[in-house]
């Protein structure tokens, strides 16, 4: 499946993607490559979102240890947490 050509803001965004955590490596990098540009406009806005929490803050989404105030972050992470458990 061939991916749209990203926009500037979709660059933007995919850059920033890149963390310092192997752990949330595992869970963001392939969402990056293989969902983002396909998905919603809104999952987009919420993935950008999600990504202006610190590292440490994501990784205790992503481990279950605490939750966003943002429901559409969370929701996010699930979703990228079970379809990445789920390769």
């Amino acid at each position: 499946m061939s991916h749209p050509e990203p926009t500037n803001e979709q660059r933007r965004i995919m850059y920033q993607a890149r963390r310092g955590l192997k752990e949330l490596d595992f869970y963001i990098d392939p969402y990056v490559k293989l969902l983002y540009l396909t998905a919603s406009e809104e999952e987009q806005l919420t993935f950008a979102r999600m990504l202006t929490y610190e590292d440490p803050d994501l990784l205790n989404f992503f481990i279950n240890q605490d939750s966003p105030d943002d429901e559409a972050v969370m929701a996010l992470v699930n979703k990228i947490k079970a379809w990445r458990h789920a390769l």
